[in-house]
């Protein structure tokens, strides 16, 4: 196992997880929003999501996608599209209160977090530069256990403080306005995180 490679890896690695990105701007808001505890289905689907896309794409899928280049442009957009849907969500969104009917509005679900990772650019970005820049960490397949392992790791290291910031926000934005006003920035946090994958079009 190269050593050098790993520390290199691992500091790759945590950037991309800890900085701004779809996934922790959506945590954020959802941790404020509606507390930490029903937001963890949305931490546990990002991180296993994220990490079966690393093992799947380094098993031999990426290949699929070298093969047929129009997939990545369907991904990229519909990617961009359901962004823009969740940034309205987020937008709209406010705290339920006891009075109120809970279906009205919930975090996302694992499974919603989980197939959200593959249309998500940030997380094709970071599943590219793990593959293809850190693969001489070991042997294959050791190299993409490692990778899977470590991703599992940093991904609910980093998601969850993302949601446990959020939710550490709910003392101090009390009214529905003020939170209704963190999650409109949010949402345009959200919408700016789409600038590289149209600047990239």
């Amino acid at each position: 196992m190269s050593q050098s490679l790993l520390i290199a890896f691992v500091m790759f690695a945590t950037v991309m997880f800890f900085t701004p990105g779809p996934n922790n701007i959506m945590l954020l808001s959802s941790g404020l929003t509606y507390g930490f505890r029903p937001t963890i289905p949305h931490i546990m689907g990002i991180t296993v999501g994220f990490a079966f896309m690393v093992g799947a794409v380094g098993l031999g899928l990426g290949t699929i996608f070298i093969a047929y280049p129009v997939l990545q442009t369907i991904l990229k957009y519909a990617g961009a599209a359901y962004l823009i849907y969740l940034a309205w969500a987020i937008a709209m969104s406010e705290p339920p209160s006891a009075e109120e009917d809970k279906s009205r509005g919930h975090p996302m679900t694992f499974w919603g977090a989980a197939m959200f990772q593959w249309v998500n650019a940030k997380g094709w970005v970071m599943v590219i530069g793990t593959i293809t820049a850190y693969a001489a960490i070991a042997a294959y397949p050791w190299n993409i256990a490692i990778q899977v392992g470590l991703s599992l790791l940093l991904g609910i290291l980093s998601c969850t403080a993302w949601a446990l910031f959020g939710t550490a926000l709910r003392p101090v934005l009390t009214s529905r306005r003020a939170v209704r006003a963190f999650n409109i920035v949010m949402a345009v946090l959200l919408l700016a995180s789409l600038y590289p994958v149209f600047m990239d079009a």
